[in-house]
């Protein structure tokens, strides 16, 4: 089974590379703001006690994450693997995430971070929001706050993965597909030892 986090920062394009990694490979794709939101429309347990949190303004604790994540894996136990979206963001989630596969017989299969500078990524950012709509991609000193938000709180989770042998960084700048095929040769490599 491939298990695949594909990281990096807003911009970097992860969006456009995880929907022709799931074409390719046929993964399930786990983006948690896509779980909680099908959790709280499905008015499950987790789906309530999430929504109840957010209508507080409180973030949802990683255990209430992990528990629909783990829903997810059983829905898809036959699945030829996962992409994880939106997670892990931090140390705590990652020994989380792992703890919960290990239940599975399963682990995390790389981690691969688009690596972009952070000039190109307001740059890309700023151009999105001319036509996205989003108001968090159209004022530059948010789109920087973001950049540095993820700089400093997902580094750690780059570093613990690393020290598995698990993190491939790829250059997410240039033309999409040469970006995509550097991602192919990468799982290539691991589905081959």
């Amino acid at each position: 089974m491939l298990n695949l986090i594909l990281f990096g920062p807003p911009g970097a394009g992860k969006g456009t590379q995880s929907e022709k990694i799931i074409a390719k490979y046929n993964l399930i794709h786990l983006s948690t703001g896509d779980l909680l939101r099908s959790e709280i429309q499905a008015g499950s347990a987790l789906g309530l006690r999430a929504k109840t949190l957010m209508d507080k303004g409180i973030l949802v604790p990683d255990e209430v994450v992990i528990g629909m994540i783990d829903n997810k894996l059983r829905e898809h136990h036959d699945a030829a693997g996962f992409i994880f979206d939106g997670f892990p963001r931090t140390v705590t989630q990652a020994e989380a995430l792992d703890a919960l596969l290990a239940t599975y017989q399963e682990s995390i299969s790389v981690m691969i971070a688009l690596v972009v500078d952070d000039q190109e990524l307001l740059t890309r950012l700023l151009n999105r929001g001319k036509t996205s709509g989003r108001p968090d991609d159209q004022n530059e000193t948010l789109i920087s706050k973001r950049i540095q938000e993820y700089n400093l709180k997902t580094t750690p989770v780059a570093d613990y993965y690393d020290a598995q042998g698990k993190f491939i960084a790829v250059k997410g700048i240039g033309e999409i597909e040469s970006i995509f095929e550097e991602i192919t040769d990468t799982i290539s490599q691991l589905t081959q030892a």
